[in-house]
């Protein structure tokens, strides 16, 4: 499950999901006027899974854990902040759902991750 030493991280489940994550807010508020909100959920989605791919590029698993620990923590802003959007509107309640499921699923992942690092 881990992408050290041997595999790239571009083979693990949880950064693919993460970038998916990503890239659909991106579109979704590609038309979003409020431009520091859209930065503000954009970077942090964005840090998912920018974080699990320098920890696994890291040299030891206590540094890819602790990047992994920093992913987790973007997926939780992440959701934070797109209860925002889905209130204020920039994001329908349907489409909010579907990527709150996916953020908590993914941080699932990361927590899995991080336990088997642990073993």
């Amino acid at each position: 499950m881990t992408a050290m030493p041997d595999e790239s991280f571009e083979k693990l489940e949880v950064w693919q999901r993460s970038l998916e994550i990503a890239v659909r807010l991106h579109e979704l508020l590609r038309d979003c006027r409020d431009f520091g909100f859209r930065q503000q959920i954009t970077d942090s989605a964005d840090s998912i899974s920018a974080n699990i791919s320098e920890g696994a590029e890291r040299n030891t698993k206590p540094e890819f854990r602790q990047f992994l620990g920093y992913a987790k923590g973007s997926a939780g802003e992440t959701r934070s902040r797109l209860y925002i959007a889905k209130r204020l509107g920039y994001v329908s309640a349907a489409e909010a759902d579907v990527l709150l499921d996916e953020l908590r699923r993914i941080s699932r992942m990361i927590h899995a991750l991080i336990q088997s690092l642990d073993r």
